[in-house]
């Protein structure tokens, strides 16, 4: 990383760096790997500075080109809306996680979803309604990314706008692809020689997680594992009780290591969703030439073609039924060189190939007014 020196003229992007004082989602995964790929982008030194809250952290995002300049003025929305709008008065800026000043004037905000609007219950609600009329004044100001098409039509209903005025520039999962796996981990956590599934994701409510307890009850192998990678949220469990089956193992975050060696070794990954404006778990997981089981949503589809084996989020009995034959057998050739073709489909470099060409018609059409 490289801390912003005396600059002899402002950068044409200022990138909201917000994202680093967040825990790592979907959402704060796509503006790191986007930002880490901007960062690999020929002039990307003269052409962009990352304005990060005072005291987050950048060095594990190892850029070698694009210059760190801390901002005073707090953190979270107080900062954004205040000291990022004045610290990036002159230039464009870039916000990469759902959110962005609504006062700066030439901005490219990339809202993931309309999960605030479709389905406001699972989250709290300040939340969702402070997120809803943020997103309503952005769609008046600024110019809009998102990350699939489900998602742009979905954009423009709840927010009035045509879809043509909502650009797409997806996720990648080529992070996972170049990650060595951390085998350690299956041993660590009781898994040798033990077949198990996968989820790998922020436990919150649209991700589905009882469909997967009630299907595992469906199971009867003694020996048989349900493996929870991720945050647990309050709203879904209670930690303080048991869990509903002594064959699930809540493993918390992990690494990116560990959750390759994880998807490595998986009969498969299960992804549940209700709702997704994208989904990167099914990637990671062919990243790893995993199996996926997932749920048959919009998103998902538009994602993952035919590799995965799909079901009805809401059928406990069609998952068990898709755990128990994978239990069984191996995946077919054809469904890996699917999964492998979905793969290279979808890159970071590409993505920021996309972006960086937009945010150059953005600034053509800024000065043509």
């Amino acid at each position: 990383m490289r801390a912003a020196g005396p600059l002899v003229a402002e950068p044409s992007v200022f990138i909201n760096g917000r994202f680093l004082t967040q825990s790592l989602s979907g959402v704060q995964r796509y503006a790191r790997e986007i930002v880490r790929a901007l960062d690999r982008r020929p002039g990307a030194g003269a052409r962009y500075v990352l304005l990060t809250p005072q005291g987050a952290d950048a060095s594990d995002l190892d850029l070698q080109s694009i210059p760190v300049r801390p901002v005073r003025g707090g953190r979270g929305h107080l900062w954004e809306q205040t000291a990022l709008a004045w610290a990036a008065r002159h230039g464009q800026l870039l916000s990469l996680g759902g959110a962005g000043p609504i006062l700066h004037p030439r901005q490219r905000v990339v809202i993931h979803d309309a999960a605030v609007f479709r389905h406001p219950g699972h989250f709290r609600r300040g939340y969702a309604a402070f997120h809803r009329g943020l997103g309503r004044l952005l769609a008046a100001r600024a110019a809009l990314t998102t990350v699939s098409k489900f998602s742009r039509d979905e954009l423009a209903s709840v927010l009035n706008r045509p879809a043509s005025s909502i650009t797409v520039v997806p996720n990648g999962a080529d992070h996972l692809a170049r990650t060595a796996p951390d085998d350690r981990v299956r041993s660590m956590l009781g898994l040798s020689g033990r077949p198990y599934f996968v989820a790998l994701g922020n436990l919150a409510p649209n991700k589905n997680i009882a469909v997967m307890i009630r299907a595992l009850r469906r199971l009867p192998d003694p020996d048989l594992r349900l493996v929870l990678i991720g945050a647990n949220a309050p709203a879904v469990f209670d930690r303080s009780a048991p869990p509903p089956d002594p064959r699930i193992h809540f493993a918390g975050r992990r690494t990116d290591a560990e959750v390759a060696a994880l998807l490595r070794g998986a009969r498969a990954l299960i992804f549940a969703s209700l709702y997704e404006g994208f989904g990167i778990p099914p990637l990671e997981a062919f990243a790893q030439d995993c199996p996926v089981i997932a749920s048959n949503i919009p998103a998902v589809r538009e994602v993952c073609g035919d590799a995965p084996d799909y079901f009805d989020p809401h059928d406990d009995a069609a998952l068990a039924d898709c755990m128990a034959r994978l239990s069984r057998t191996e995946s077919t050739p054809r469904r890996l060189l699917q999964a492998r073709a979905r793969l290279a489909f979808y890159t970071w470099a590409g993505s920021a190939r996309r972006l960086e060409a937009l945010l150059a018609e953005d600034r053509l059409a800024n000065t043509s007014r």
